[in-house]
């Protein structure tokens, strides 16, 4: 692919809009980042705040620990942790940067000021309204569509700023709709290294050392953990799996480490990311190689997850566990038939499996997908595959992925619901 097309500078664009730091579960950060922008506009701490969600925020939020808060979870606490040490201009870090009489702080404010949370029944699947009140004065802040994305603000009815809002609308963003398989391997095996290598380098790091964090500390149900004492040593792929597992056990138990997101993710960002690291470093593969195999996981995960949405009853860990097989099999020297059949493949074994929100289990959940997508591979290296017409699949990969983005964005909305009432109900 040529450097100069629009194809190459959309992609990495792209690259550069989805790979980017985020500390702790995306959805209450969101929250965070809402909260600290309004209390920048009111100017002091508000008496009292209201949250307005949709499902898929509440259900993102309710169980997971926000980082930087001393073990508190849910709504209420980012909310919190917005206002008392929330820093907006840090966006998805906005609360990296707090300290520990902050976080005391965050208590008191909870025990003597009214955090109200109330569930919003809209359109759109990614909708966060917050409205922070100090005596007469009043902020309200939207967040829509994507976790950065303020889309009214207004400051004691005078309004400073409204975008138009439609479901799934990301007009913000780089086009999508230029991804394509064939075109994100051909991205993949001509990208000048340089345009990529400082984006990379970044999600390496990151990932890697949450990986060991989770690896050699406990949180959650230690999915890493478990799955690394019951391999053998020289089992290369447990060790992938349990190093993607490991990363989300942090990160889901409330490790204040960054991780480098992909589609709004950051399970998603370790599972396109770690296993593809794990499995180069283990077979001796040229820097280059993992450069050009993470672009690969990367854009697939990014290319999928357009079709279905940043927020679905289908969990996101399928789509970067097909992706990271992908980028398995570009390692090991597959080339495009590899790496179309392996993610179809991977799509057609787990395909359905739903988001109940972010806890501990989405390391198990990230661990099945990321066997799913090996599955894939070492399935198209014996000479066996599904083909379209079995199940959900079609003829080609595209019109496959077509499919499964219909499944996971009108299929399972009422799936969705239920998933809601049930988590409502415990």
């Amino acid at each position: 692919m040529e450097k100069t097309t629009e194809t190459y500078r959309a992609y990495i664009k792209i690259l550069e809009e989805e790979l980017v730091p985020a500390m702790g579960c995306t959805e209450p950060i969101a929250i965070a980042y809402g909260a600290a922008k309004g209390r920048e506009v009111l100017g002091a701490l508000p008496d009292e705040v209201l949250v307005e969600a949709s499902g898929n925020i509440i259900k993102n939020v309710k169980s997971v620990v926000v980082p930087n808060t001393g073990g508190l979870h849910g709504i209420e606490a980012a909310a919190a942790a917005g206002v008392v040490a929330g820093q907006a201009d840090l966006l998805l870090e906005v609360i990296s940067q707090v300290t520990p009489e902050q976080q005391a702080e965050m208590r008191t404010y909870l025990k003597e000021h009214p955090v109200r949370v109330e569930f919003l029944d809209g359109e759109l699947v990614f909708d966060i309204q917050i409205t922070l009140r100090r005596g007469t004065d009043t902020v309200k802040v939207r967040i829509a569509n994507y976790h950065t994305n303020i889309v009214h603000l207004e400051h004691n009815g005078q309004v400073l700023l409204d975008l138009p809002v439609e479901a799934d609308d990301e007009s913000g963003l780089t086009d999508r709709t230029l991804l394509s398989m064939a075109d994100i391997y051909d991205f993949a095996q001509t990208v000048d290294i340089a345009d990529i290598k400082e984006l990379l380098d970044r999600q390496i790091q990151c990932n890697m050392a949450i990986s060991q964090e989770g690896l050699t500390h406990s949180y959650g149900a230690n999915i890493g953990q478990v799955i690394r004492a019951a391999s053998p040593a020289d089992d290369l792929i447990a060790k992938a799996k349990s190093a993607a597992a490991a990363g989300s056990d942090a990160r889901m138990g409330g490790c204040e480490m960054p991780v480098i997101i992909n589609s709004g993710s950051g399970n998603q960002g370790m599972t396109a990311s770690v296993p593809v690291i794990v499995y180069a470093q283990g077979t001796g593969a040229s820097q280059e190689k993992l450069y050009r195999a993470l672009a690969l996981s990367n854009l697939i995960t990014i290319h999928q997850k357009t079709r279905i949405g940043r927020l679905s009853a289908y969990c996101g860990a399928v789509s970067a566990g097909a992706a990271a097989g992908a980028g398995i099999a570009y390692l090991d020297g597959g080339g495009y038939e590899e790496i179309i059949h392996t993610v179809v493949n991977a799509l057609a074994i787990v395909s359905g499996m739903i988001c109940d929100g972010a806890k501990a289990s989405c390391a198990g959940k990230i661990a099945a997908a990321i066997d799913a997508g090996v599955l894939g591979y070492r399935m198209y290296q014996q000479g066996q595959q599904f083909y379209g017409g079995d199940g959900i699949l079609s003829h080609g990969v595209e019109k496959t992925l077509d499919n499964v983005g219909r499944l996971g964005k009108i299929g399972m909305r009422s799936t969705d619901k239920e998933i809601l009432q049930i988590m409502l109900q415990t």
